[in-house]
Formats: structure tokens, C-alpha cells, sequence
């Protein structure tokens, strides 16, 4: 039995019509930035995270620089944040000019592990950066605490969180500010790129609403920041409006796969995902450990059934951000998990006989663990 990793094509299928209209109108229209669709896409979104201000750009590596740049990160300023992620968070810190500081990850949610970062802090830390992975939000609560603490700026980077949740409060509501991204394989993905920025705060959503248009003000071709072009097309804002009507039945579609997973998985010799006490996962992805990892993904690829290795090397030992951390060594259980981890298919569009079958074939790879 085939099964792809994504599915992109299935979510065009099911809501071709509707694309199929909304594109077709804009294009005949000639108005194609930051038009109708725009505006009322960030209204959804803000009601959607439960925030005052939703300022769509063009991706979500955008929105996390704009949201730094809109919190006055800069340089000689610390951000404490980690290293098994997407480059995007730790490139937008150095982009600004700040230095970011790895500290390791909890083990079983792979986000940051809290208890590590007040002996980061230094005179020169300005921001937490937690990273909410694979759809669940970070230890929010102990990080807000020691953010508090220390007076320091909480930034949440939410790309993978789209509708996730702690103790019924949606991700944007845990610091000054969240970026999210529309990237096409996200839960809500747009044709292409997007991106966005949540936040509570006047000044920040002011600052970033004109960072997005080269720095522009209120008043056209006047310009009170240094900015970028980063607006959220019209076609895309449109694209990403059809698809958020679907976006609560697609993630519950996520979770009972999920489930499937756990409990077909629960006696194999693999490590299965957790959800942290009052997290609502959203299962952007559905992540294993196997100590015979790139076994397990070979046998899987014979099978016909497609993984992916979020991540397979930590950022302290790529190139460009190795002055920034204490190489090999420093971050274990980050490094452990770049060795380990292999994420399975997960997304709405498969079958619950295909998810099944990904089972069986990691079974009889990682055989059942005897009691």
C-alpha cells in the first residue's frame, strides 16, 4: 500500500469549487493586495487565537523577524531558544543582530525544557523564544513565569501551532507576541507562502503592521521605521479563508489518527509522542524515537510508506550558527533526538486502513516489546 507523507493535491480536491471561485474573482477584480479577503482574514484569525490584532505577511520566517524586530531585539541582545527546530527562528534572531542561546529540549515534547533556561540568563538576554513543535505548545506557563521573573520578553514562535491550545488558551496569548506560518504543509497552508503575527499589544501590532510595508505609517510614502515587503496576497489570504472553515474537522481528523497510531504502536519497540497535562495537540506531526532509526526508514520506503526526519541535524552544528553554541556534546538530548526521531505520515486525507498499514509496517521492523 502507497503512503505519501502529504497530501497537498486531496486538500485542493476537496474544496476545488470554492478555490476554484475565489481565484477567479480576485483575478477579475485587478485587486490583488491586501484587499477584502485580507482584512477579513486577520479578523478570523484574531477571533480564532482569542487576540487583539492579526497582522498577515508573506511567510511565517517573516513573521518572526517583524515580531523581533517590532520587540526591539537588536544587537547585543540574547535570545534563549533551541536548536532542534527549523532554521528559520534561530536565522531571524542573528538577522536582527542578537545572538541566540541554545539550551536543550525536554525529551519527550521536544520543546524547550524550562528548567534549563535561568541558567542561561545573562545581563544581555532580552527574549525567550519557545518553539511550539509539531502542533504542541511549549511549557508556557513555566517559561511566562521566568520571563516575569527576570523581566524578560516571551516570544512564541507558533509556526507548527496553528489552533493549538493550553489549558483552553490558543498560542499568541503566552507572550508579547506569536508568529505562525501558512507554509503549504502546515494544518492551515496556503497555495504557496504566508504568514502572521499575533499579539495583544498596540504598540507591537502598530510597529508591525508598518514594518510589513517598508515602514510606512498611516500617511502614504511616509515612513517611521525601517521595513520590509512582506504583505499577505490577496489570492493567498482568499486560499487560507476557505481552508480555515475546514480547519477544526481537519485537526480532529488529526487527532483520531493520531490515536490510531498510539494505540496500534503502544506495544512496539519504539518511542511514541506525548501531549504535556492541558496541551490540546493539533498533531502537526506525529513523531516516533527508534534507536534504529534510519533502518526503520528504509524498511518503511521498501513498503511504499513515506517518512521524514524533522530534524536530522541540530542548528549549534550547521555552518553558520556553530560560533553560537558549545558544539558536540552541549545539547544532548537534542542531539540524541536528531539521531532518533522519524515522523510518520499524519495528515487529514489518509485512511485509517493506511494508518494502520504504517503500523504494521513499523512493527515488523521494531518488533513488539516483550513484557
Amino acid at each position: 500500500m502507497r503512503v505519501p507523507f502529504y497530501d497537498i493535491k486531496a486538500q485542493y480536491d476537496e474544496l476545488a469549487p470554492e478555490l476554484d471561485a475565489a481565484v477567479h474573482e480576485i483575478l477579475s477584480s485587478g485587486g490583488y493586495i491586501m484587499g477584502p479577503n485580507h482584512k477579513a482574514f486577520e479578523e478570523e484569525m484574531a477571533e480564532l487565537h482569542e487576540v487583539k490584532h492579526a497582522i498577515a505577511v508573506n511567510s511565517g520566517t517573516d513573521a518572526l523577524r517583524i515580531m523581533m524586530d517590532a520587540a526591539g531585539i537588536g544587537p547585543g541582545d540574547e535570545v534563549i531558544t533551541t536548536a532542534f527546530t527549523f532554521v528559520a527562528s534561530t536565522e531571524t534572531i542573528v538577522q536582527t543582530g542578537a545572538m541566540p542561546v541554545f539550551v536543550d529540549i525536554d525529551p519527550v515534547t521536544f520543546n524547550i525544557d524550562p528548567s534549563l533556561i535561568e541558567a542561561a540568563i545573562t545581563p544581555k538576554t532580552k527574549a525567550i523564544m519557545p518553539i511550539h513543535l509539531f502542533g504542541q505548545l511549549a511549557d508556557v506557563d513555566r517559561v511566562g513565569e521566568i520571563g516575569r521573573k527576570h523581566n524578560l520578553i516571551v516570544l512564541e514562535d507558533a509556526a507548527q501551532a496553528v489552533g493549538s491550545k493550553h489549558n483552553g488558551k490558543p498560542a499568541g496569548n503566552f507572550g508579547l507576541a506569536a508568529s505562525l506560518s501558512f507554509y503549504v504543509t502546515k494544518n492551515l497552508g496556503a497555495a504557496g507562502d504566508g504568514g502572521m503575527i499575533l499579539t495583544n499589544d498596540d504598540l507591537v501590532a502598530e510597529k508591525c503592521r508598518s514594518i510589513r510595508v517598508h515602514g510606512m505609517g498611516r500617511e502614504r510614502y511616509y515612513y517611521d521605521y525601517l521595513g520590509y515587503t512582506s504583505r499577505l496576497d490577496e489570492i493567498q489570504a482568499a486560499v487560507l479563508r476557505i481552508k480555515l472553515t475546514k480547519l477544526v474537522a481537519w485537526n480532529t481528523r488529526r487527532a483520531e489518527l493520531a490515536q490510531i497510531y498510539l494505540e496500534a504502536l503502544e506495544s512496539a519497540d519504539v518511542v511514541l509522542p506525548m501531549t504535556s497535562p492541558g496541551n490540546t495537540n493539533t498533531w502537526h506531526q506525529f513523531s516516533v524515537r527508534c534507536t534504529r532509526r534510519d533502518g526503520l526508514q528504509a524498511h518503511l520506503k521498501e513498503k511504499g510508506v513515506d517518512s521524514m526526519i524533522y530534524y536530522p541535524v541540530p542548528l549549534h552544528y550547521h555552518e553558520p550558527y556553530r560560533r553560537f553554541g558549545k558544539g558536540e556534546g552541549s545539547l544532548p538530548e537534542s542531539e540524541r533526538a536528531a539521531l532518533q526521531i522519524l515522523n510518520l505520515p499524519m495528515h487529514q486525507h489518509l485512511s485509517e486502513d493506511q494508518v494502520r498499514h504504517v503500523s504494521e509496517c513499523v512493527k515488523e521492523f521494531c518488533a513488539p516489546v516483550r513484557a
